[in-house]
């Protein structure tokens, strides 16, 4: 594969720790802009034509699935964490933390800790664990940190601890497409798929699993919403993000980030999912990731 240019360094001052993720955290990127987060792409690949994420709309993704297409996706090379790496260690940082979608799904974990081995400076890669905005509210929180002056390990701890009090549910289409990536946990979906129209699922330890069934995408719709309040009552006094999340699914994702607006003191984001994370869930998914900030964090 050929070498990915380097992620674009966005105009930030320049501090202690620096702060990178991927793609598929699905950070908008006026968002990644303002939190001087820097931002690894992963590969999409339709009938053999491989591009980085952040060049491929996200629709023409769904109209290839729709269409029966070949689609899949790789991770980034061990070459374009070290060319960014490397760039950061350039701009005057000390250290960088890495803040990647759960190894179980994806190799680009493995490919961060690979460059981090030879970078010029200390790098400490993160599994979240998890996928979406729930790596990119950790990675928001981390940059946050980062911009105050804490040291790595002050934002690795709250990058770890916003990632595993995130809290995701999602609704698919169809299972197939989880299946025949391999994205979801052995047996899940054979067991999910007779029973129900609509499958929805949850991410637990790094793997998507099912969580329930309903009989129709607005029932759907009404469970997200239904759990999206409960999990923000569970959040106690924290101030707690939403973000909605769609693939070729805008109205349904918008309708339940208006239905949300107001119902926390954090922000609802209705954020697309990136291309490669649609890829494997399929057209017509939305979900929510219910995150609270941590305790410490300069934004809770």
């Amino acid at each position: 594969m050929p070498t990915a240019p380097l992620p674009r360094q966005y105009s930030v001052a320049v501090v202690g720790v620096a702060v990178v993720t991927d793609s598929t955290s699905s950070l908008a990127a006026g968002l990644a802009d303002r939190a001087g987060i820097t931002v690894i792409a992963l590969q999409v690949v339709i009938d053999g034509d491989s591009r980085q994420e952040n060049e491929v709309d996200p629709a023409l993704v769904a109209a290839a699935l729709r269409d029966g297409r070949q689609v899949s996706t790789s991770r980034p090379a061990p070459e374009a964490f070290g060319q960014a790496y490397e760039a950061l260690a350039g701009s005057g940082y000390e250290a960088i933390v890495s803040v990647h979608l759960s190894a179980t799904m994806s190799g680009t974990v493995q490919a961060a800790e690979l460059a981090a081995r030879s970078a010029k400076l200390p790098v400490t890669v993160v599994d979240s664990q998890t996928l979406g905005m729930a790596t990119g509210f950790a990675a928001i929180s981390g940059a946050d940190a980062a911009r105050s002056g804490r040291s790595a390990v002050e934002v690795t701890a709250l990058i770890r601890a916003r990632a595993s009090g995130s809290v995701t549910y999602f609704c698919v289409d169809s299972l197939g497409y989880l299946q025949r990536g391999g994205r979801i946990v052995p047996g899940a979906a054979a067991a999910a798929a007779p029973l129900a129209a609509k499958s929805l699922l949850t991410v637990a330890n790094g793997q998507i699993r099912p969580y329930e069934r309903t009989r129709t995408a607005s029932a759907a719709a009404a469970r997200l919403e239904e759990l999206s309040l409960a999990a923000l009552g569970a959040g106690g006094d924290s101030v707690v993000d939403i973000a909605v999340h769609h693939f070729d699914a805008a109205k349904e994702a918008a309708d339940l980030a208006s239905r949300l607006s107001g119902r926390t003191s954090g922000e609802v984001v209705n954020s697309q999912l990136s291309a490669v994370l649609g890829a494997h869930v399929g057209p017509g998914t939305i979900g929510v990731v219910i995150s609270p900030r941590p305790r410490g964090s300069l934004s809770s």
